[in-house]
């Protein structure tokens, strides 16, 4: 059976996009782009069958999975303390990740409060009980990397908030940042980074420049860079352009000078690696700066027109950037460390251009990934199949029904809240056909995506009856004590 769905597409690139721009999600610069009110985007297909599923077929789908899927215990972080036996339920991933590199833990939508749980959960097991020390999230590389140097220092909810973007900013999360902190104390902590090359508040303000008056300029030229990019006057933007560079290169010789490397060393005693991190995403705004802005400005207006081809370029651009920064982390940066990768669906998985039914038809960071990472590498993909989900900015939406035959009414056949099931290490059976054929899901709950799970995913946990997180929507009062804006 073949379903046509039209939509609204400021609504779904608003579900699906960067991170719009509000005083409660600071803002991504594909974010101004995906706040343009379009149209309609063109019917998309996604379910293909050549005849309709057999109730009989289903049935055994079915059964297949309540036999070989296993049942969480529980999502909730384990507190400081109680660690024995607390995982006992996640032992089965161990044959499964024993020689894996890098775990990527995907999410269908960026607004499911259980998501930022079982997450968090699966974070402390990969690190405590399987030496996963790095964890990268889908946020900017300079704001995580300074975050994680303070990490010691502040008080947990001011480094979620100085290194992640704002869709995450909840009490769900909090227990990770607690538990980043602690673990800062030991011998083996958990170090947060991120791959992301947007700019992302706070912006840079150079405190860790030994010269003021040019880290001033920086901040300035943060600013304007910022204000360019969620703007649409191109014209503006390139008579600036070239100055705005300029600083940048400033900086980081700057940064790069003998008088300052050692200005570094005694300000962050303790992070050995916070200047070629900073040197990372000084070139990154520079890269940004020369080309992707110039993109963002012309999306923007071009979508306004119910042109979108720039738009995609854009985000297509964001995921080639991701990725190099990704693999700069594991090979430059960490190389003998295993990782832990935080990012949405779409982003990780394997080959997202062949998925039907996704508003993007683009390449994106997981499929781009050589063969040799994607060898080393397990992707978890994590749905919901009731409840509500939150969008990026904030607004509700009920989880579409399971369909039978889906990929989320399969596995919620197992009638457990937290069921997981590999595909990587299936062989085709009748009861498990499903995962080697097209079968569709919803991203975000509710945008049907065709897609063959086993090409996609290693593995898939399901999650029934998600909420909206809680957001943590002002500062506490210890957190604006330690803040640096």
């Amino acid at each position: 059976m073949i379903y046509f769905r039209k939509r609204k597409i400021g609504t779904v690139l608003a579900l699906t996009s960067a991170i719009l721009a509000s005083s409660l999600y600071p803002t991504g610069l594909a974010g101004a782009a995906a706040s343009a009110t379009m149209e309609t985007i063109q019917g998309q297909v996604t379910q293909v069958q050549s005849a309709k599923t057999s109730d009989e077929k289903i049935a055994e789908w079915n059964e297949w999975a309540r036999d070989h899927a296993y049942r969480l215990d529980s999502i909730q972080p384990v507190k400081t303390g109680q660690e024995p036996d607390s995982f006992s339920d996640l032992e089965m991933l161990k044959p499964l990740l024993y020689d894996k590199r890098i775990v990527f833990l995907g999410e269908s939508s960026h607004g499911v409060a259980e998501f930022n749980l079982a997450k968090t959960r699966l974070i402390q097991f990969l690190h405590q009980e399987m030496g996963y020390n790095i964890l990268a999230f889908e946020s900017s590389l300079s704001n995580t990397s300074l975050a994680n140097a303070m990490v010691k220092q502040q008080l947990p909810e001011q480094t979620m908030r100085n290194s992640i973007f704002g869709v995450w900013w909840s009490k769900e999360i909090m227990p990770l940042f607690d538990y980043l902190k602690t673990s800062a104390q030991t011998e083996q902590p958990l170090i947060l980074t991120g791959f992301d090359m947007q700019l992302q508040f706070p912006l840079l303000d150079g405190n860790w420049l030994k010269d003021k008056e040019l880290a001033k300029l920086l901040a300035q030229t943060e600013q304007k860079l910022s204000n360019f990019s969620a703007g649409t006057d191109l014209k503006a933007y390139r008579a600036e352009k070239n100055e705005i560079i300029k600083v940048y290169k400033d900086v980081l010789q700057s940064l790069k000078s003998k008088s300052n490397q050692a200005y570094l060393q005694k300000e962050y005693p303790d992070q050995p690696k916070l200047s070629m991190l900073l040197e990372r995403s000084l070139s990154d705004r520079i890269h940004v700066a020369r080309e992707y802005v110039d993109l963002s400005i012309r999306a923007a207006a071009e979508m306004n027109e119910g042109k979108y081809e720039t738009f995609f370029d854009s985000m297509e651009w964001r995921d080639q950037a991701m990725h190099d920064n990704l693999m700069w982390l594991a090979t430059e940066v960490y190389p003998n460390e295993k990782f832990i990768v935080w990012g949405h669906n779409d982003h990780i998985r394997k080959a997202h251009s062949e998925v039907m039914g996704s508003p993007y038809p683009i390449t994106m960071m997981g499929e781009k990934l050589s063969e040799e990472i994607k060898k080393s590498s397990y992707v978890l993909g994590l749905y919901a199949s009731s409840g509500q989900t939150a969008d990026n900015s904030g607004g509700l939406h009920a989880v579409e029904p399971a369909k039978p035959g889906s990929i989320e009414g399969i596995i919620s056949a197992t009638n457990t809240p937290y069921s997981f099931l590999d595909l990587r290490y299936q062989n085709r059976e009748t009861g498990n056909s499903w995962m080697f054929e097209p079968r569709f899901a919803y991203s975000w709950g509710m945008i049907s995506e065709s897609f063959v799970p086993r090409d996609q995913y290693d593995g898939i946990l399901m999650i029934d009856d998600v909420h909206p997180p809680q957001y943590i929507r002002s500062s506490s009062s210890g957190s604006k004590e330690q803040s640096q804006e």
